[in-house]
């Protein structure tokens, strides 16, 4: 007789989970405090921390092959190149959110920057500006980094 395989089991338990269950999951798979990004966003990444831990991630010639593939997809372009390799980047598409004086500002991360009321832009920080007046490490602003610099 064979046992189920628990892993599709721990996946499908992150939907319905508590938002508190997991921040604690997090703590325990990551060994860091959770970001202060969406439900989604934790979910998608516990899923995938999961099957990492489990399945032993990703091979070093896989790592080297998606590289490959994203030079050649960037053409050799500098900007595009430090966008890809920044790892503390949010994904494309995830959306930031943060009350200010009582207004909802809602920032969405894109392929060459970040969208907000419509407009782009080339930073968080800009953003940050528009919104308070005043200048802001865009980061630190978003929740995204404390103050002493760790994400």
């Amino acid at each position: 007789m064979t046992t189920p395989d628990p892993i599709p089991a721990r996946l499908a338990a992150l939907k319905t989970a508590a938002t508190a269950d997991l921040k604690q999951q997090w703590r325990n798979l990551f060994d860091s405090e959770p970001p202060p990004f969406n439900r989604r966003y934790l979910e998608s990444r516990l899923a995938y921390r999961i099957q990492e831990l489990t399945f032993s991630g990703l091979r070093p010639e896989t790592i080297r092959r998606l590289e490959r593939l994203g030079e050649e997809l960037d053409g050799g372009d500098r900007t595009k190149r430090g966008l890809r390799a920044d790892r503390d980047r949010p994904i494309t598409g995830t959306r930031l959110l943060r009350e200010w004086q009582g207004v909802e500002h809602i920032v969405t991360v894109t392929a060459d920057g970040f969208e907000w009321q419509g407009r782009p832009y080339k930073s968080l920080s800009a953003i940050a500006r528009a919104i308070t007046g005043t200048r802001w490490n865009g980061w630190v602003f978003f929740g995204l980094k404390n103050h002493r610099g760790r994400t």
